[in-house]
């Protein structure tokens, strides 16, 4: 058995953090081959797709083969794990790998869904399980949301780790000038959600295997930041799913696994769920040191399961 890695260049990883790297170590132990490209590397011919892949070992991390033509029709599987920003180059990639989709090779997670699920926008779906949100351009919108909130959050909605998510109060001097910039004129539409407190006690990493629950960490901001993600040195810790949590991934669960969206991220700040991450959701190192328990072996056994 095969499988495709599709990432970002391998010696970015650091494979004491990145999840990447401990689903394919786990796929080692299962026997499967790991072969590995970016999405520059793949490719299409007539009806036929490739990649120019290089064959991994990734434990003893790591061991990198040439560079070889593959089609993509002889994986069994696919992980389509490039980091956002979700561009131009990461939506043709999604077109590339469903050519491999249409000759029955199943992509992780599935293209159409990658497209579908903007890591920030797909959780309207799930409005009621959220705090108060607005979603526009215009700065007026915008001010008068934040105004009647009394403190917000601004996200760039193509942002990852927490990057260039604003707080503001809807006293703050120069609000609509700081919304024109974030907004670059009103040419680009933001996310701007209500402040919440609790955010000091955590924002819990949820992780949705095929559509339930199989890890969690709660991340608490460092000192002076109201920012818990990791990658912005955030603290993560042991947790257990409140009962709220748990209805939450009951709720979204099942149509996470109808989309094909089989590991995805969720974000829940103080009940309220923010983010549903499913371009490469991160947390699997953490879940495994934390509560010891061989999250990424247990990842590749559902995954073996659904592949029959």
């Amino acid at each position: 058995m095969k499988h495709l890695f599709v990432l970002d260049p391998i010696a970015q990883i650091n494979p004491c953090k990145d999840s990447s790297a401990a689903l394919m170590q786990a796929a080692q132990r299962a026997s499967i081959e790991i072969w590995a490209c970016t999405p520059s590397d793949l490719q299409a011919q007539g009806d036929k797709a490739f990649a120019i892949a290089t064959e991994v070992v990734p434990e003893p991390w790591i061991s990198v083969g040439k560079p070889q033509s593959q089609l993509l029709a002889d994986f069994q599987c696919i992980w389509m794990r490039k980091d956002p920003p979700v561009d131009e180059a990461f939506l043709y990639a999604t077109h590339l790998l469903e050519v491999a989709e249409r000759d029955g090779v199943l992509v992780l997670n599935k293209p159409a869904s990658l497209r579908a699920w903007n890591e920030k926008l797909g959780a309207l779906r799930y409005s009621k399980l959220m705090a108060p949100t607005l979603v526009a351009s215009r700065v007026f919108e915008l001010a008068s949301f934040a105004r009647e909130q009394g403190e917000v959050v601004v996200k760039p909605l193509g942002g990852k780790g927490g990057q260039g998510v604003v707080r503001v109060a809807k006293d703050a001097p120069g609000l609509e000038s700081l919304l024109e910039l974030l907004t670059q004129q009103e040419r680009l539409p933001v996310m701007m959600q209500k402040f919440l407190p609790t955010v000091v006690e955590g924002d819990k990493r949820i992780l949705l295997v095929d559509g339930s629950p199989l890890g969690a960490i709660n991340r608490r901001p460092k000192s002076g930041d109201f920012r818990s993600n990791l990658a912005l040195g955030g603290q993560a810790e042991k947790t257990e799913l409140s009962v709220r949590e748990e209805d939450i991934c009951k709720k979204i669960g099942p149509d996470l696994k109808k989309a094909g969206l089989f590991f995805v991220g969720i974000d829940v700040i103080g009940g309220m769920l923010s983010e549903i991450n499913v371009t490469s959701p991160t947390g699997i190192r953490e879940v495994e040191n934390l509560m010891n328990v061989p999250l990424a072996d247990q990842v590749i056994s559902k995954l073996l399961e659904k592949l029959g």
